[in-house]
């Protein structure tokens, strides 16, 4: 959704018709005053707002700087619409959080574009989800274990159990827990296979194996620095 902050109808109404007609959806405000007030009132805010500089009421300049102090919009991307020859107002536009800016006029096509290119910019990053401790690191969504660089090659079991391990540091787990989470609680092997299991890790974390601790008489839990 693009919302477009014009008060020239005709320019407004051809900003909408482009964006529409090229997959977004847009909504038209004529000014700074039903543009905020609905704003700070919706559940839905914008993917991106254009905003022409030249208002009627609350300059664009004016608006752009309240949004940027809103924790609910200061990261809406904002492209504001300059006046042509007016470097006074793309630098300020820049200086209070605009995204990138158009100097009036523009094409509709170089307006999509831009707004695509703003958007892909501002689109959040996908982060990867990575445990680590020491020189373990592990990437769960690529299942791949590296100590200190060089991958490992782990069991399914022994990835789960470091998995398990390494989202929660510190936390001891007894034998039969880990036989629950691991194995399932269906699993009715003996609490030696738990056993067998963290020393082959043990071995394949080399030297990083030593944070996982033998909790006498109880388990095991996974130290957060390795002595």
């Amino acid at each position: 959704m693009i919302w477009c902050v014009e008060d020239d109808n005709s320019i407004r109404d051809i900003e909408i018709y482009t964006l529409k007609s090229t997959g977004f959806e847009a909504r038209g405000f004529e000014d700074g005053d039903s543009f905020w007030k609905e704003l700070v009132s919706t559940d839905t805010l914008p993917e991106l707002v254009l905003m022409d500089i030249m208002l009627p009421g609350e300059d664009g300049i004016t608006l752009l700087k309240k949004m940027r102090q809103l924790p609910k919009t200061e990261d809406i991307p904002v492209i504001m619409a300059t006046a042509k020859g007016m470097e006074f107002d793309k630098v300020q536009s820049l200086d209070t959080g605009a995204d990138d800016y158009l100097v009036k006029p523009f094409g509709m096509m170089e307006m999509v574009s831009r707004i695509k290119a703003v958007l892909r910019r501002c689109s959040p990053k996908k982060k990867e989800h990575i445990y680590s401790n020491g020189d373990i690191h592990m990437n769960v969504d690529g299942h791949i274990v590296s100590i200190d660089g060089r991958v490992i090659n782990l069991t399914f079991k022994e990835y789960e159990m470091l998995k398990l391990f390494l989202s929660n540091q510190g936390i001891v787990y007894t034998r039969d827990q880990l036989l629950s989470e691991i194995w399932g609680v269906d699993y009715f092997g003996e609490t030696r296979t738990v056993d067998m299991h963290i020393k082959t890790l043990r071995q394949k974390l080399g030297e990083s194996g030593k944070c996982i601790k033998t909790v006498r008489n109880v388990g095991y839990r996974m130290e957060t620095f390795i002595e």
